[in-house]
């Protein structure tokens, strides 16, 4: 066996096992955005997913968890955000999330957000959203 043949199998197994241990773990909160969710959430029940909802700055703002993360607040109703690949940097409050809305009055499920880094100004990224899940608070 031709030594070149041989050690390639080896060198190309070895790259993949070295990109898979150093994927970022996506979907695993930590415990400091485990707990800020949970106290945003409790005591409001999950509805099923919609694609869009009405723009936030009416309700109350929005709330940044972490990178995969995001509350909008509309009255009694939070809506939960999980956009798809998450917002990097967005968690760390070093960026911020700029959202445009063009002949709606609405953020959506497919929308394209961009992150612009709070220090320099300087876009630093795009978001897409995913479906919304609102949590809604009893009236009382």
């Amino acid at each position: 066996m031709n030594p070149r043949t041989s050690i390639l199998p080896a060198i190309v197994g070895s790259m993949m096992l070295a990109a898979c241990s150093n994927a970022p773990v996506e979907g695993a909160p930590s415990p400091r955005a485990q707990r800020e969710l949970a106290d945003a959430l409790a005591g409001r029940t999950p509805g099923p997913a919609v694609r869009c909802i009405p723009n936030y700055r009416s309700g109350g703002g929005m709330q940044v968890v972490d990178d995969n993360t995001i509350l909008f607040r509309e009255g009694r109703i939070t809506y939960l955000q999980h956009p798809r690949g998450g917002c990097t940097g967005l968690g760390s409050g070093s960026r911020t999330l700029v959202t445009r809305q063009f002949g709606t009055s609405q953020l959506c499920d497919g929308d394209i957000n961009h992150t612009v880094d709070l220090t320099s100004g300087i876009q630093g990224g795009a978001c897409v959203f995913g479906p919304f899940v609102p949590y809604t608070k009893p009236k009382g």
